[in-house]
């Protein structure tokens, strides 16, 4: 292995020693876009330890940190391309610096388990994480791919061997986990790192690894009908980045048609689900950090179409200059003004038969999936309202202790601004996490639980929350509970709000904390009609441990008593 990896080094070096950058310095007008979006790293530089030093955050797993300052190695390295993007001698002094500091944080050994990795922090090194990233050298990689092509021959002589060296781990560590095409940001990302590097330093083992990684994925997308990470908001962009940036970069002509193809289906998926009246990415989300829309989305979209749709938001993005967007022509008229109401229908999974429905109206979107877990960054059940300059969100959430409960399943059915609801629980799903921490036999410890319809954003403020509706300026959203039931009693129903959000909650359980035996449960569920509108009066049944709501043509059954969850 190691012999492997010195005569690797070694063609590495020689290719790279004769490669030429494409790199152009940017215009004034760039230069002065660049500057701005590279401000707030500025503000947040740490000469000491040569790194950005910003508060702690974080998804709430894989670090053991609670709180202070954290030097982050990959916003580091993303900082020290837009450093190099300038072209003025100060800022490379300084991106010499980043890139030296952060490489040298790698794990270089090929005998360890987190061998071309990276820790998310200097202040946690890989042995304390919880557990450690290995996405970290697919992130990573990607940046120092940026700085290796187009920089290198700026770089001191003993950096830029560096640089390749860790590629080098990188991608060695990339094909040794191999993720599976249902990754999709991690699956395009791993991707571009081993075919860009296989072809940049002229290495056949990954320039092979990488394109048979790619005609996986593609194949497997085609035939799944979407990304298996599908309609995010985050992921959904980090793909269409991802793809644009291999579109851009790779070589291989057997690759481009691929790569076309799954660069269409990224653009499908963000105009399908725009809702132009409020500028939000409608649900259902199978992965999002927040209910409404962060810049990067809205000034993807306004790149992407030349500006020919102004989608409020024209933030300027250090990457802009070396990733280009190309939104296809005929999509365009998706991120238009909506005239009337349409909704839409998409198979996201066909081996799940996993199906999202979004209803589009000029004055709501509403999305639903037929069936998904409630982790913290799923949006199984989510409407958006008000205005571009002050929407709003309602959000199905299952809160334990305050923090969403991963073995909360939602069942659901819609037509049109109607959405049946059922949410049960599990007893081998996880906790605050869907894998990285599974409940254990089926108990957990809880001081409270409940299912909540939480309501947020600007126009959120408008709105009056009672035990049975939400009612804001223009819109009126009913809540009709058949049957909320949790260790032989009902639910409370009880409205409440901080001043940031409001919100409807059936109350599971809220006391001293106490274990509870999933398994031993009879009823843990709660069934709804969810309607923007008139009321609706769901009808429910009870029979061989299953609740069947009806209203009208509209059918939703899940069990009612905890179970394991059939793979």
């Amino acid at each position: 292995m190691k012999s492997a990896l010195r005569l690797a080094a070694c063609l590495v070096a020689i290719v790279s020693s004769v490669l030429a950058s494409d790199w152009t310095p940017p215009t004034p007008e760039q230069l002065a876009r660049l500057d701005r979006a590279l401000a707030p790293s500025h503000a947040q530089y740490d000469p000491a330890e040569q790194m950005l030093r910003r508060p702690f955050s974080s998804p709430g797993y894989h670090t053991k940190l609670t709180g202070g300052f954290v030097h982050a190695t990959r916003d580091s390295l993303g900082y020290a391309v837009g450093l190099l993007d300038t072209g003025r001698p100060a800022d490379l002094e300084r991106a010499i610096a980043v890139i030296r500091r952060v490489v040298a944080l790698q794990d270089t050994d090929p005998a360890s388990k987190t061998y071309g990795i990276w820790s998310w922090f200097l202040e946690e090194p890989l042995a304390q994480m919880s557990p450690p990233d290995y996405n970290w050298a697919d992130f990573n990689g990607v940046s120092l791919l940026q700085i290796a092509r187009d920089h290198r021959a700026r770089l001191p002589a003993d950096l830029a061997r560096a640089v390749d060296d860790s590629i080098l781990h990188a991608c060695r560590a990339i094909k040794k986990r191999n993720v599976g095409p249902a990754y999709t940001n991690i699956a395009i990302m791993g991707t571009y790192v081993t075919l860009v590097a296989g072809e940049l330093y002229d290495l056949p083992e990954f320039q092979t690894y990488g394109l048979d990684r790619l005609r996986r994925f593609h194949d497997f997308t085609i035939e799944n009908g979407a990304f298996a990470e599908y309609n995010s908001p985050t992921y959904t962009i980090v793909a269409l980045f991802e793809l644009s940036r291999l579109k851009a970069h790779v070589e291989s002509p057997t690759a481009q048609p691929m790569i076309d193809t799954l660069v269409r289906r990224a653009w499908e998926e963000i105009a399908t689900h725009f809702h132009s009246p409020t500028r939000q990415w409608s649900g259902p989300h199978s992965r999002a950090y927040a209910s409404l829309n962060r810049t990067t989305a809205l000034t993807a979209i306004q790149r992407g179409t030349g500006g020919r749709v102004n989608s409020g938001a024209d933030a300027p993005d250090r990457e802009e200059l070396r990733l280009p967007l190309a939104c296809p022509p005929d999509l365009e008229p998706l991120f238009g003004p909506l005239a009337e109401p349409r909704t839409f229908t998409k198979t996201f999974i066909k081996r799940t038969h996993t199906v999202g429905t979004t209803y589009l109206h000029p004055t709501f979107a509403l999305g639903s999936i037929n069936r998904g877990d409630l982790w913290n960054q799923r949006r199984p059940l989510l409407l958006h309202f008000g205005s571009a300059a002050q929407p709003g969100y309602v959000q199905l959430r299952f809160l334990k202790n305050n923090y969403d409960f991963s073995s909360a399943i939602f069942t659901g059915a819609q037509r049109e601004g109607l959405v049946l609801g059922m949410v049960h629980l599990i007893t081998n799903g996880g906790d605050t996490h869907i894998s990285l921490d599974k409940v254990k036999a089926g108990k957990i410890r809880a001081r409270d639980l409940r299912l909540r319809f939480e309501v947020g954003g600007p126009a959120a403020k408008q709105a009056r929350v009672t035990a049975a509706a939400i009612a804001t300026p223009g819109l009126n959203i009913s809540i009709n509970f058949a049957r909320a039931r949790f260790d032989g009693r009902d639910a409370q129903i009880l409205p409440g709000g901080d001043q940031n959000i409001q919100w409807l909650d059936a109350v599971f359980y809220s006391g001293p904390e106490r274990e509870f035996d999933l398994a031993a449960l009879d009823e843990a569920f709660a069934a709804f009609a969810f309607s923007v509108g008139a009321p609706a009066a769901p009808v429910i049944t009870l029979d061989a441990g299953r609740a069947t709501l009806t209203a009208g043509d509209l059918r939703v059954t899940a069990p009612v008593k905890p179970s394991p969850q059939q793979p």
